[in-house]
């Protein structure tokens, strides 16, 4: 069976940077951030989701020209002829006015980001002080369309209300069951939706759904 080498492609231009030997051990980080509210009467801070953090992608890179990869010997060439076709990922392309938007591939890794961080260690050198080996750790931020993203992930609104059509025979309590599980929740969709009477709902009417906890634009009511 061949060894399946791990590559860095341009996605642009469908460059093919093939690293010379496969790292060892590979990091995909991944976390999201949330809020804490605190609301007199309870134990413990209500946790909001406020956005998740781009995955990031960590790997240390091994270049060695000292060695000859092929059969045919030949003088020990600078690594750094080498190494620069991975930094030069951090430059900002002209046709771009960005730096470019790579796919690492290696195997099942399938990782589409941008270079954000590289740190060359040279660790061997030739007689005349030209290096021959080095370690490259590289990191790259996770790159995503937002119209691409918007496709895959059904999103409502920016603030995460929803909006609720109301039906035939429809109750205010009956759309908060639905929505927070809890019939009692029904104040919320009637002050976001301007409802003074929550019994006078039409079919067809257009509600918003927010999301809890939900506080009175008026009073600053932590309505839960």
């Amino acid at each position: 069976m061949s060894l399946t080498k791990a590559q860095i492609i341009v996605e642009h231009t469908g460059e093919k940077i093939s690293v010379m030997f496969n790292p060892e051990e590979y990091t995909l980080n991944k976390d999201n951030n949330f809020a804490s509210q605190t609301v007199p009467g309870l134990s413990s801070p209500l946790l909001q989701f406020v956005n998740g953090n781009l995955r990031t992608l960590e790997m240390e890179l091994l270049f060695d020209t000292y060695l000859p990869v092929s059969t045919q010997a030949r003088p020990p060439r600078d690594v750094r002829e080498e190494t620069q076709r991975v930094l030069k990922l951090l430059d900002i392309d002209g046709e771009l006015h960005a730096p470019p938007v790579v796919k690492v591939s290696w195997a099942s890794l399938q990782f589409r980001g941008v270079l954000t961080r590289a740190n060359q260690k040279f660790i061997m050198f030739l007689p005349d002080g030209r290096p021959v080996r080095a370690k490259l750790t590289v990191t790259f931020n996770e790159f995503i369309d937002p119209e691409r993203e918007a496709k895959e992930v059904n999103r409502q609104t920016a603030d995460f209300t929803k909006t609720h059509t109301v039906a035939q025979g429809e109750t205010l309590s009956a759309i908060a069951t639905r929505y927070y599980q809890n019939p009692l929740q029904w104040r919320p969709i009637a002050i976001a939706s301007g409802i003074d009477d929550p019994r006078a709902l039409t079919v067809g009417q257009t509600l918003q759904v927010p999301r809890l906890p939900f506080l009175n634009p008026e009073t600053g009511e932590v309505l839960i």
